[in-house]
């Protein structure tokens, strides 16, 4: 008998009853202020995943021992940036009632607000921490308030100061990195700073998402992206701060700004699978472990 052809992330096919950490794609890029197609990341990466290995080296776990679900990508209303983050945040909602972790593949970033909307409904004392090359803490964007050149102050409005954590920040108008001083942890062009972060918030015991920017990366390792910026940190330093920040209690998270079509190399798209690979393992095996010490 022949089953459907669902392509999922490589070893994310579990059944949804069975799963710690669910997938969900969000292929929304309609207030992309550079280069578009970031909307294309999600499938992409599911299809180039293939190209991997379930087995990280890195971190001596494998994806076929963990149970993650891939619901897909979601279909958005590209006319209306407000729609489409109430849909992604009715299935992150979803996702967290059932006891789940949460994990969302953008599209651009603005597409991280749907997902700190449900999030700070459980946990109202959720923080941030943020991997980016730009600040996104714009007030509006050419009028719009809803742009992923704004999804940082949106997600500041609702959780306010000092629970938003920024790290290789290099580009951003004065006013960002002003509003930054007195409001967020900035720390720009690295992750100098980020051990002790995570150390102070895993002490405190708070809830914690985590949204990567793959821009952060440095553009020659990454220039499949809508708005590269010169600088960044490399691949290798990427993946050690993702499995330094999994050692909190991450509760949700995402990966987003992969533009496929901008890199014809597909090295953008391969770079990123490894990241998303990475990410899945570290926070499965923290998960797994908090589980064990409850």
């Amino acid at each position: 008998m022949l089953n459907p052809n669902i392509e999922t992330f490589i070893g994310c096919d579990a059944d949804y009853q069975e799963a710690r950490i669910v997938l969900y794609g969000a292929p929304f890029d309609s207030t992309t202020s550079f280069r578009p197609g970031a909307r294309f990341g999600p499938s992409a990466m599911r299809h180039e995943s293939f190209g991997l290995e379930t087995y990280s080296p890195y971190q001596n776990a494998d994806l076929m021992d963990c149970a993650v679900f891939d619901s897909g990508d979601m279909e958005l209303c590209f006319g209306s940036a407000e729609m489409a983050l109430k849909d992604i945040e009715a299935r992150a909602t979803e996702i967290i009632q059932d006891g789940k972790l949460p994990l969302l593949l953008g599209g651009e970033h603005l597409v991280t607000l749907g997902a700190v909307r449900a999030a700070v409904q459980k946990y109202p004392d959720l923080h941030i921490i943020h991997f980016d090359a730009h600040a996104d803490l714009r007030d509006d964007y050419l009028g719009a308030r809803l742009s992923h050149a704004c999804v940082l102050r949106r997600c500041y409005d609702l959780l306010g100061n000092g629970r938003i954590h920024q790290f290789c920040i290099r580009s951003g108008e004065r006013e960002e990195f002003q509003f930054a001083q007195a409001h967020t942890e900035l720390h720009p062009f690295d992750f100098d700073g980020l051990e002790h972060t995570v150390a102070l918030l895993r002490e405190q015991g708070v809830p914690v998402y985590v949204t990567i920017d793959l821009d952060c990366l440095d553009p020659s390792a990454f220039p499949g992206t809508g708005t590269p910026e010169a600088g960044g940190v490399s691949f290798l330093q990427l993946l050690a701060a993702i499995r330094m920040v999994c050692t909190a209690n991450v509760i949700g998270g995402d990966v987003n700004e992969l533009a496929p079509a901008l890199d014809p190399s597909g090295v953008s798209t391969a770079t990123a699978c490894k990241v998303l690979r990475e990410l899945i393992l570290a926070l499965y095996t923290n998960t797994f472990l908090k589980e064990c010490q409850l």
